[in-house]
């Protein structure tokens, strides 16, 4: 399982302090079937606690995934700051989604190189 986040999720993840960690932990719980809310086109919402707090005043993210092989987080916000996506932003999302999700591993290792994704330590054995 690879895990990515684009540039405008690190830029929020930075400035929310969000660790690797909780990205990774988010993840795995997914690959064990813990999905938030399917969005269908390959997205998911799912929370992440704040540090030293429970996912419900937490944040949402919005991930491209894919059971097994990848997930790239997309979007990120914090529950105080908006409900949810909007359904001209849920369709852009979903395009987004469907883009990443068909790339090939060569065509990813480029976007890596570019530094439009950067990986997040994830490890399966956890």
């Amino acid at each position: 399982m690879r895990v990515y986040r684009v540039k405008g999720f690190a830029r929020f993840q930075r400035r929310e302090r969000i660790a690797d960690a909780a990205l990774a932990r988010a993840v795995a719980g997914m690959e064990t079937g813990l999905v938030d809310a399917a969005l269908g086109g390959g997205l998911v919402k799912q929370r992440i606690a704040r540090a030293g707090q429970g996912k419900s005043g937490g944040f949402r993210t919005v991930i491209a995934y894919r059971r097994g092989d990848r997930a790239i987080f997309l979007l990120g916000f914090a529950k105080n700051e908006r409900d949810n996506v909007d359904d001209d932003e849920l369709a852009e999302l979903k395009g987004l989604a469907r883009s990443f999700l068909a790339l090939r591993g060569d065509q990813i290792e480029a976007l890596v190189a570019d530094d439009e994704l950067m990986e997040v330590a994830y490890d399966d054995d956890d």
